[in-house]
């Protein structure tokens, strides 16, 4: 993680000098973007993987909540603040609050204990040999194979990132195109959208979901689609209909996402978890990209509100579903060994037992 985000302020410091010097160039933004995102991909699932290792698995719910809560926050706070900034500062001056950021956070990781999880062991009781990179992500690979529940889930998240990613991309066209509105009428879809991730994370980190998580998730999944499909009906010209429904998805989204997470830190083997959180997530963001080529052709030719209701009744659909399958719903129905991280099929009862334990 210290890494991760040493690379990232490095890589914006280097954008806030070509700046202040006036070399800046459009070629540079893009290779310093792509390092920023390299740093996140690494920080994101270390992060994730260190949580499990610090919170007791029956809070792991709410932590994901109050996290979604804070993301939700700053969605709604960043873009009034860096207005005000940009205002105020230079471009190299924004950018330079952006790296002392950074160093705020990595200096609590000097202090902060990690525990770390067990390395694999050979039978004369030496550390086994250090695997490369490509044998990680092919055992990262074959884990999530082998375990049928954690595939469908993963299929899941890339249908949402594949649907509702570019529909809400789509936004400001919708706004303009279908609604006939404005900067104004934006930024109320937008502060929509946030508040919606504020309460939802509110109401999972204090309500904690449903006894077996992944029934949280799959709520979570129709409630977005719900709201996406309401968005995708509402009258031309007219607002309302399309707040309350970007309100809902806003809500449903940390309400989704959150419990997916905590599944993973619960059930997956602590030395495993970075590998598959990885794999789930550059999958699930593989498909954004993807999305947007098909949605744009889509929205010229049918009309942009034709996406959201295909994205928001797909995902309903995928929702509900999900409750009728029996590896997704047994999903947590697994004890893994520390290890190895091989699958043991385990009760209901016994996987209660030792989360209530």
């Amino acid at each position: 993680m210290m890494a991760a985000d040493g690379i990232i302020a490095l890589a914006t410091l280097g954008l806030a000098l070509l700046s202040a010097m006036g070399a800046m160039r459009i070629w540079h933004v893009y290779a310093i973007m792509m390092l920023r995102a390299l740093g996140s991909t690494f920080h994101w699932p270390a992060m994730q993987a260190s949580t499990s290792l610090m919170v007791p698995k029956e809070q792991l719910s709410r932590v994901a909540g109050l996290n979604q809560t804070l993301s939700g926050a700053l969605n709604i706070a960043a873009p009034t603040l860096g207005a005000l900034l940009i205002s105020l500062l230079p471009l190299h001056g924004v950018l330079a609050i952006d790296v002392s950021t950074a160093l705020l956070a990595i200096l609590p990781l000097i202090w902060v204990r990690i525990p770390q999880p067990e390395r694999t062991v050979t039978s004369d009781g030496q550390a086994g040999p250090k695997a490369s990179l490509w044998q990680d992500v092919l055992e990262g690979l074959r884990y999530v194979l082998g375990w049928p529940g954690l595939f469908w889930v993963g299929i899941v998240a890339i249908l949402v990132n594949l649907l509702l990613n570019p529909a809400f991309a789509l936004v400001p066209l919708f706004v303009m195109k279908h609604l006939g509105g404005q900067a104004l009428q934006l930024g109320w879809m937008e502060s929509a959208w946030g508040f919606g991730i504020v309460l939802g994370g509110l109401i999972l980190s204090a309500w904690g979901g449903f006894r077996r998580r992944v029934m949280t998730a799959l709520m979570g999944v129709a409630g977005l689609g719900l709201g996406t499909l309401l968005v995708g009906l509402t009258p031309r010209g007219t607002l309302w209909p399309a707040l309350v429904g970007t309100f809902l998805a806003g809500m449903m989204y940390p309400i989704a996402n959150g419990p997916v997470f905590a599944i993973v830190q619960a059930t997956v083997a602590p030395q495993m978890q970075g590998r598959v959180l990885t794999l789930m997530g550059s999958a699930a963001a593989a498909a954004s990209p993807l999305g947007l080529l098909i949605a744009g052709p889509v929205a010229d030719l049918l009309g942009v509100s034709a996406w959201f209701l295909m994205g928001g009744a797909a995902c309903l659909l995928a929702g509900l579903a999900g409750f009728f399958v029996p590896t997704i719903m047994h999903i947590e129905n697994h004890a893994v060994s520390p290890s190895l991280g091989e699958h043991t099929a385990s009760s209901a009862a016994d996987t209660e037992a030792k989360q209530s334990g």
